[in-house]
């Protein structure tokens, strides 16, 4: 149970990462120079790149467990973000990348030798990485990890690439149209540049402190909208990996007792937390005896 707990971690998710992207690199790249494939290669150095992508989210997720101290009093939770920002910044590149090589080879034409070996590397390819994307996305969906989701992104265009390339080369070696490998490098490179630009803007967002999402946020209202409180204001939230910071004023008759305020509080905060048990609730509520938002800040 316990070696299960620890599998299931970010950094030991990014640990599982490296060696397959490493094996799986080695494996391309030693086909690939054997076969003369073109699209092997590339497979290769993009697996190379996901090594090097993995790497760097392991010590960035190492550093972001890091508790708070004097210096950082919230923590270095956003270095998560800051990584995944990256990561969609190489994938990007490697977007572009696939793009030009899959034009000039669909401008010059270009022998492909020993097919068999790379369509046998590009199953292997296959398998591992579908293996791989499954893993990762139950490490994210129990962590709530943007670094975690942004591998889960990268690997699935990995995934969606291993694919095409085995299905063109399985093709090629039947038909002799070589160019359908450039065609299919178009359409994936297309692909991860969307991909890529979606998980930069999802935690661009998140280092902006953007607010949760609207139907958690619409939850929170019910909830103090349905409590024995005069009124509330000053609503804010944002988010940090899987904690939910919440700072509410939450406004009470003047003459209600402290200890009867404070028992109200306590519900309201188990209400907001019962709203997702999964997630880590950050929640500060300032008790006020009368309605000051004249003084709130302008959102």
């Amino acid at each position: 149970m316990f070696f299960k707990n620890l599998l299931y971690t970010p950094k030991y998710a990014t640990l599982i990462a490296t060696i397959t992207a490493l094996c799986l690199a080695i494996g391309k790249l030693i086909v690939g120079i054997i076969s003369g494939s073109i699209a092997v290669l590339a497979s290769a150095i993009d697996s190379l790149l996901d090594v090097g992508i993995s790497i760097f989210n392991f010590f960035a997720i190492k550093k972001s467990e890091q508790p708070a101290d004097s210096k950082f009093n919230y923590g270095l939770g956003k270095l998560e973000f800051l990584a995944a920002t990256f990561e969609g910044l190489i994938i990007t590149c490697s977007g572009i990348y696939i793009f030009y090589t899959s034009v000039q080879k669909l401008i010059s034409s270009h022998a492909l030798e020993s097919l068999s070996s790379s369509i046998g590397m590009m199953i292997v390819s296959f398998c591992v990485t579908f293996v791989l994307v499954w893993f990762l996305q139950k490490v994210a969906k129990k962590t709530h990890s943007q670094v975690i989701k942004a591998d889960v992104i990268h690997y699935k265009v990995d995934l969606l690439s291993n694919g095409a390339i085995l299905c063109s080369l399985a093709i090629i070696s039947f038909s002799g149209f070589e160019k359908l490998d450039a065609i299919l490098g178009i359409i994936i490179a297309l692909y991860i540049i969307v991909s890529a630009f979606k998980l930069i803007k999802e935690n661009v967002l998140l280092l902006l402190d953007r607010a949760i999402e609207p139907h958690i946020f619409a939850r929170v209202q019910e909830i103090l909208e349905d409590s024995p409180i005069t009124s509330y204001h000053a609503l804010r939230s944002r988010i940090v990996g899987n904690i939910i910071f919440i700072n509410v004023h939450l406004v009470f008759h003047p003459d209600i007792t402290l200890i009867e305020a404070h028992k109200i509080c306590d519900d309201i905060e188990s209400r907001i937390r019962a709203i997702d048990k999964s997630l880590v609730w950050e929640i500060n509520a300032h008790l006020d005896p009368c309605d000051d938002s004249e003084f709130d800040v302008i959102l």
